[in-house]
């Protein structure tokens, strides 16, 4: 369950959350299409959408008759959510490279900030003002300031808590992965939610990605470390301090032995095929210097058809084949989803990886797949995260803003 970012305020009449609720995904609507999707009688709707007008989160448009859609009896009011009322920000803080995306309430990008991180002289303070910083160059691309965000969401490799921190790390690691960030930015930030980006990659794929309509699936991240985001009965699953979806157990797991991520594993294990000399002349990794081997070569020469690049993919395959058998016996997925900057790479590995799923398991063995939302995932599951928490939560934060003393009364 997602964290509360805003504690909500004074009481107010359920049908101004209700009305709200349902402008927020339905486009241009009319009074009588909001009073079928609230189940609100007439009057109580359209004084709920007059009260939302007042304070600026809907606006009026044109009734049908003066918009060419409506030419008989009482013209019909139209309305559409106020989109470019506020801003909302989602935020992939990874280890090596910054995104952010600032959007409108309707989820339409403004503006965006991508960037390198200095991995070499890493600390939390400067990771805390190089998110800010693109943070602030998002917002400016975007012709927008800090005054207008309503929400912003960040996501970190670190376990997360409900309050948006991280436990110690033995290394510090997961410190100077999330340093104090909702304190960072609650500051001017509304509502801000910090999250796993795991976490936020499963959110992404359920609501735009391969596991829509599917209500238990598993997103692995593939990057440098392997990590999970785990959905179970339609639920995302957090823990006691954030960490459901670690994978330091695959330390003890034969035929995994680390969590590091699929990328990782294809570059050592190209890099062994060439330190032993089991190269063909012929292959695309023969003329590479060890060191400029990666994984996205590996799987590239391997798609392309590279016998010694199929050979190391095969093994990847098998590892994750592997890691899908104990995700399976953990959490019991419909299926696992292999997400990340490498997912679209990686049909070879994901192939084999459906081929090798353990047989023996009691439980039936979850589908593999790759995401189709590429790198971009995490910020993607950032702003719809964003997005979410704006949508239950914008009257706490607008009314009292922009309410007068007598549109408050009204509202009551």
């Amino acid at each position: 369950m997602a964290p509360d970012p805003a504690p909500r305020t004074a009481p107010r009449p359920a049908r101004l959350d209700a009305a709200l609720w349902f402008a927020w995904g339905a486009g241009v609507f009319t009074a009588s299409e909001a009073m079928s999707g609230t189940g609100m009688t007439r009057s109580t709707t359209i004084d709920a959408i007059d009260a939302l007008v007042e304070v600026g989160l809907l606006r009026e448009l044109p009734n049908a008759r003066e918009a060419g859609v409506y030419n008989k009896g009482r013209p019909a009011r139209r309305f559409e959510l106020r989109a470019e009322a506020s801003v909302v920000v989602g935020v992939d803080a990874g280890r090596e490279h910054l995104t952010v995306i600032a959007a409108d309430l309707s989820g339409v990008r403004l503006g965006s900030c991508r960037q390198t991180l200095d991995i070499q002289g890493d600390s939390a303070e400067a990771r805390r003002q190089s998110i800010a910083a693109g943070v602030d160059a998002a917002l400016a691309a975007a012709g927008r300031g800090h005054e207008d965000v309503l929400s912003l969401c960040v996501g970190v490799p670190a376990p997360v808590d409900a309050n948006g921190g991280s436990p110690v790390h033995w290394d510090g690691f997961w410190q100077r992965m999330n340093p104090c960030l909702r304190d960072l930015f609650s500051t001017w930030v509304p509502l801000v939610r910090v999250e796993n980006d795991a976490a936020l990659a499963a959110q992404a794929e359920g609501a735009t990605g391969a596991a829509q309509g599917c209500p238990n699936y598993v997103s692995l991240m593939a990057g440098a470390r392997l990590g999970a985001g785990v959905v179970v009965d339609g639920q995302l699953l957090r823990g006691a301090h954030g960490g459901v979806g670690e994978m330091v157990f695959l330390d003890w797991v034969d035929g995994v032995g680390s969590a590091d991520g699929l990328g990782v594993r294809a570059a050592r294990w190209a890099r062994e095929e060439v330190a032993a000399q089991a190269l063909s002349p012929h292959s695309g990794l023969a003329g590479v210097a060890p060191e400029a081997i990666d994984g996205k070569l590996v799987f590239d020469l391997a798609a392309a058809g590279d016998p010694d690049a199929v050979r190391v993919a095969d093994r990847v395959g098998r590892m994750l084949a592997r890691v899908t058998g104990v995700l399976a016996c953990m959490f019991n997925p419909q299926m696992v989803i292999v997400s990340g900057a490498l997912a679209s790479g990686i049909e070879h590995v994901v192939a084999v990886a459906q081929q090798y799923r353990p047989t023996g398991l009691d439980l039936p063995a979850p589908q593999v797949v790759a995401s189709t939302l590429g790198a971009d995932v995490v910020v993607e599951g950032a702003l719809a995260a964003a997005r979410a928490t704006a949508r239950t939560h914008a009257l706490d934060i607008w009314l009292p803003r922009h309410s007068a003393p007598g549109e408050r009364a009204s509202a009551r």
